[in-house]
């Protein structure tokens, strides 16, 4: 109880509450511009726009810093919003499939309009549900964020935390899943107004790839230790609770490497 009323008060207070979206947001845009360098290593080669893309990298490596003294909640969600322009506008290249459907346009969803964005809003999802329960296991209401406005029925502060996760657990492994031809366009169902959805079949496939993912490991920037990819929102969720109480000056975000 003391925990979550630290946590209501945190969120209720502009300038502390700026702090937490900081780290969120300085570790997202470190794990996005991740991605894009690890999509530059084993694909350069085969990049349409290099100049575009080596553009966005530049871009993921200073928005960082003007995070960093940045006070204002509202505006630190622009900044979001820039990282996210560039780290998507590029994003496309990344992705090895011919047939139009699964080609990514820019990101869109409810609903989502092509079958690469259905695809990361159903991975989103499951990594949101394991970010809430990983919330509520450590103590901390999970309907009450830092960087997502609170809505009726918005598990906002499971949102926030899926934040930094998003790029490893949500676009690495979509571009994954479309790359290596474990879905492809008979995987999902195209309806007339637009919309793009999975089957229930591909979601199978996407459910065993995701677990299996979980299973993997990687090297905790904080800890310094080895850590399950799946127990990530829980490790996560427990330093956010110790920041909040207080025994750390700081919400040390996941930084993927």
């Amino acid at each position: 109880m003391l925990l979550r009323r630290e946590q209501y008060r945190r969120s209720d207070d502009p300038a502390r509450c700026a702090a937490v979206v900081r780290n969120l947001l300085a570790g997202k845009i470190h794990n996005q511009r991740a991605v894009l360098a690890r999509g530059w290593r084993d694909h350069g080669d085969r990049l349409t726009d290099v100049s575009a893309f080596q553009h966005a990298l530049k871009r993921l490596k200073r928005i960082p810093q003007r995070i960093l003294g940045e006070t204002s909640v509202d505006v630190l969600r622009g900044l979001e919003g820039e990282a996210a322009q560039s780290y998507f506008s590029v994003f496309d290249q990344l992705v090895r499939a011919d047939a139009p459907v699964l080609r990514f346009g820019g990101r869109n969803r409810r609903p989502p309009r092509d079958a690469f964005n259905a695809l990361l809003s159903f991975l989103y999802t499951l990594l949101t549900h394991d970010c809430r329960s990983a919330l509520e296991t450590v103590g901390l209401d999970p309907a009450v964020g830092f960087l997502h406005r609170d809505r009726p029925g918005r598990p906002s502060l499971a949102l926030d935390l899926a934040e930094e996760f998003r790029p490893l657990l949500g676009e690495r492994l979509a571009l994954s899943l479309i790359n290596r031809r474990q879905l492809n366009e008979r995987d999902f169902h195209i309806f007339d107004n637009g919309a793009v959805l999975l089957k229930d079949d591909a979601r199978k496939t996407v459910l065993v790839a995701y677990q299996e993912r979980k299973r993997e490991q990687l090297q905790h920037a904080f800890l310094g230790d080895k850590v399950d990819i799946g127990l990530l929102p829980f490790v996560q969720a427990q330093l956010l609770a110790r920041h909040l109480r207080g025994d750390l000056d700081g919400y040390p975000p996941f930084l993927w490497k």
